[in-house]
């Protein structure tokens, strides 16, 4: 039986606001008996920082071939640059709590999404646990209860940022990419709370290559499903707007492959989770390095 976990990064404004309520009524829709695991950045949309990394091999290339001006909107490019960074949960509350009132495996993705994504190694455990409680706070007043997960933007670990999850008692977490659940150990320390690594190749990442478009992605997901627990990583912002109906094409082709549907959680509370190392390294399609399962 191959077991699927569909996870659902929420990075920017435009995506809590348009892609969510779109991802919800289709998971309602095509899902009726399973749920998605739903990471929320909460704070500023500062999207616009991301502009830094144009020096990253690959990131230009990933812009185009993604068409990042159409799929996140030309406002979203500048917040936080010439537009000033608006809050993104707080944008409509309800959105949230929806989710949450529909039974989705709600979690922490972000504050900033950008800041943590591209200076978490200079993030102390203090300042990483400021953030990461500023949105389990909003959290917490919208849901009625603390957050038990956290998903890394960007795929990034440091030493901080597993001990301050281990210190706060979370669940389980999907900070890497690779095969299956693992308790990590990372810079030759173990820590407590399980990985959940993303397994399958992203829409971003192989959209527009060679041979990949709309109509085949579907089939190299399906392809792809290989473990015993397998994990696709999807973005409010492609797969819940523009790419919806390329989803919905991979829903039904899953479900008639006979594929289950889970959530993380689900998986971390099933799954052996046997010791893993994190390491960094680079996958084809995506710029710059992300925390991967050894």
């Amino acid at each position: 039986m191959r077991n699927l976990a569909v996870k659902v990064d929420v990075d920017t404004l435009r995506g809590y606001r348009e892609g969510v309520p779109r991802l919800l009524d289709l998971w309602t829709a095509r899902m009726p008996d399973a749920k998605m695991s739903i990471f929320f950045s909460f704070g500023p949309d500062n999207s616009g920082k991301a502009i830094r990394r144009i020096f990253r091999k690959g990131f230009i290339s990933k812009m185009i071939r993604t068409k990042a001006p159409s799929t996140y909107g030309w406002r979203t490019l500048l917040y936080g640059t010439l537009l000033p960074a608006p809050l993104i949960v707080p944008s409509d509350p309800g959105i949230f709590e929806r989710a949450c009132g529909e039974g989705h495996d709600c979690g922490i993705h972000a504050w900033d999404h950008v800041l943590v994504q591209d200076k978490l190694h200079s993030i102390g455990e203090g300042e990483f646990r400021g953030l990461f409680d500023r949105a389990a706070d909003m959290f917490g007043k919208l849901s009625g209860s603390r957050p038990e997960s956290y998903a890394a933007p960007g795929w990034q670990v440091s030493r901080a940022s597993l001990s301050a999850m281990d210190n706060l008692g979370l669940k389980y977490a999907s900070d890497t990419r690779g095969r299956f659940p693992f308790l990590p150990e990372y810079g030759g320390q173990k820590f407590k709370t399980p990985q959940v690594p993303t397994t399958l190749p992203t829409m971003d990442e192989v959209s527009g290559l060679p041979g990949i478009d709309d109509d085949t992605i579907p089939d190299l997901w399906i392809r792809g499903l290989k473990h015993d627990w397998n994990v696709l990583t999807i973005h409010a912002e492609m797969e819940g707007i523009s790419k919806l109906a390329t989803f919905d094409r991979f829903l039904k082709l899953a479900r008639g492959s006979g594929v289950t549907f889970v959530t993380l959680r689900e998986t971390a509370e099933r799954a052996d989770r046997p010791g893993g190392e994190i390491i960094s390294g680079t996958l084809p399609g995506r710029a710059g390095t992300v925390a991967m399962q050894a």
